[in-house]
């Protein structure tokens, strides 16, 4: 017997998005769900850099605007930035009033300069430990309130999904089936990193949300966008350990193991560039045989501990000392500007489905994100999908849920299996070397073979594995339509930017006919079924 239960919001995720989207949803009755303890499996629990919004006097959100749209490709959202970057003093305020504490000095809010941002405007708790400040304060709150029924180590498996409408959704909890039925559904799993070899995101982000949703004919955007940051520590773990943008921000170097500060010749912001571009000047000087650092000494030297302990506390668990060490670095997937299409206020093309946070795309970042834009998307857009989902409540207030046949025969593939675990790291080595930093289509076109062959020798996979390979597959495929390079997404066979793509991409799969129809063309693709 299938456990099903009924809600009138499911929140799946339990990032930053999630939890504040949960929070604005009272007095709606929510079930959230936690892939591990409540959100302990979150990216944003990790974030170090902080969240950026024009809070200086000499700062405001028109040149938080501008400068997001600088570093985007020339394919961000304008109207979205501008509402974003709008309201990010307020959402800062908003969390300073349920108790999130940001690091200050004798001026007021301690306020910081990361790349390619023109003002010091990216707040930060306990230096380098943002993130897990405001996930403390958020994940309190959640369990204080008496609207929100959190479901821990439970993973989402698919969307019920029927004539384009979404009713919930089944899931596995501590490997028992269940379903829960909603009248509305928001998706908040967070990013993709963990399709690749080396990354900086925790085990849960594995892109869940974007598979489900491309399987029930949600319409996905910018798929071929992923941002690498540039200094993940390059050390023995998974996910690889990050030092935050904020040490160049303060003055670190970057050289390779001659003592060169190679960056000089890459980009007139040297160290301050985008991240796609410092991470593909990295990228060379690898290539070229070469190791790289961040050189910390001289700009940071002694304060080091107790100006980003995070850090300091990761590079001591390698024995790295970077008061008067150089610390290995090495580019990693971090962020993905792609995801599931959304509007203004967060819906997508399915009827009772929202999305809020990395697993969205709104179009802010475009083709590559500016450095603490991440935190503050999540931040705005999850109260506009929370507001907007009371709307439609209220003018659905009894939404016919049908009896769909995943009910009765609900999916239920174990989270996990010990044989597919070859197989996924197997395909997150060859993610990282084929749609990783650098693509071209001789590589693309393997790794989609690949593909097919691990899909022909997994028939019955795991969740986690059926998953990364829908995204690995539908990455691959948009990487390989876009004949080439802007911001996160690089070819190095047309390595320069062509005006006929200075446009979104977007691919929405037929579930019918298995393909995918794209703006530009249709691509036979079958995703793990």
């Amino acid at each position: 017997m299938v456990k099903s239960t009924t809600t009138d919001v499911l929140v799946i995720g339990a990032g930053l998005a999630g939890l504040m989207a949960a929070l604005r949803l009272a007095p709606k009755a929510v079930t959230l769900l936690s892939k591990g303890p409540l959100g302990q499996e979150a990216s944003s629990t990790w974030a170090q850099g902080g969240i950026s919004a024009a809070l200086d006097p000499a700062d405001s959100p028109a040149s938080h605007l501008a400068d997001t749209l600088a570093v985007a490709g020339g394919i961000a959202d304008e109207d979205i930035a501008a509402l974003v970057t709008d309201l990010g003093p307020e959402r800062i305020r908003d969390l300073i009033d349920l108790g999130v504490i940001f690091d200050h000095n004798e001026k007021g809010l301690s306020l910081s300069r990361e790349a390619a941002h023109s003002h010091r405007r990216v707040v930060h708790a306990n230096g380098d430990s943002t993130g897990r400040e405001v996930m403390r304060v958020l994940r309190r709150r959640v369990q204080e309130a008496a609207h929100i029924t959190v479901l821990e180590n439970a993973e989402a498996i698919d969307l019920l999904c029927q004539n384009n409408q979404v009713f919930g959704a089944t899931l596995l909890q501590d490997n028992k089936s269940q379903t829960i039925s909603a009248n509305a559904t928001i998706i908040a799993t967070g990013g993709i990193g963990q399709i690749y070899s080396a990354t900086t995101n925790p085990f849960a982000a594995c892109g869940d949300g974007l598979a489900m949703a491309a399987r029930a004919g949600a319409r996905l955007k910018d798929l071929e966008f992923v941002q690498f940051h540039p200094t993940a520590i390059d050390v023995e773990a998974t996910p690889r350990p990050l030092a935050t943008e904020a040490l160049r921000g303060d003055g670190a170097w970057l050289v390779n193991e001659t003592g060169k500060r190679f960056m000089l010749g890459e980009h007139p912001l040297a160290e301050l560039a985008p991240r796609d571009v410092v991470a593909r000047g990295i990228w060379r000087q690898i290539q070229k045989g070469h190791r790289c650092y961040l050189d910390c000494r001289k700009s940071i030297g002694k304060a080091f501990p107790e100006h980003f302990p995070t850090v300091y506390a990761h590079c001591e668990n390698h024995d790295i000392d970077p008061v008067k060490d150089l610390i290995p670095v090495v580019p990693a997937a971090h962020y993905h500007m792609g995801g599931i299409e959304t509007d203004n206020r967060g819906r997508t093309n399915l009827g009772g489905l929202w999305v809020c946070g990395e697993a969205a795309c709104t179009g802010l970042h475009g083709a590559n994100r500016l450095a603490s834009n991440s935190l503050l998307e999540a931040l705005v857009f999850a109260p506009l999908v929370s507001k907007d989902v009371c709307d439609f409540l209220a003018e659905n207030p009894a939404r016919n849920i049908p009896e769909l046949e995943i009910f009765k025969n609900p999916n239920t593939r174990s989270s996990t299996a010990k044989n597919d675990n070859e197989a996924i790291h197997q395909l997150q080595t060859l993610n990282y070397c084929y749609i990783g930093l650098c693509r071209d289509e001789n590589g693309l076109k393997t790794l989609l073979k690949e593909l097919d062959r691990l899909e022909i020798n997994h028939p019955h996979a795991s969740t986690r594995l059926r998953n990364i390979m829908t995204v690995s597959r539908l990455i691959a495929t948009t990487a390989l339509e876009r004949k080439e390079s802007r911001g996160g997404h690089y070819r190095l066979d047309y390595p320069e930017s062509d005006p006929q793509y200075q446009r979104h991409s977007t691919l929405k799969l037929n579930k019918d006919t298995k393909d995918v129809a794209t703006d530009t063309t249709s691509v036979a693709i079958k995703l793990a079924s």
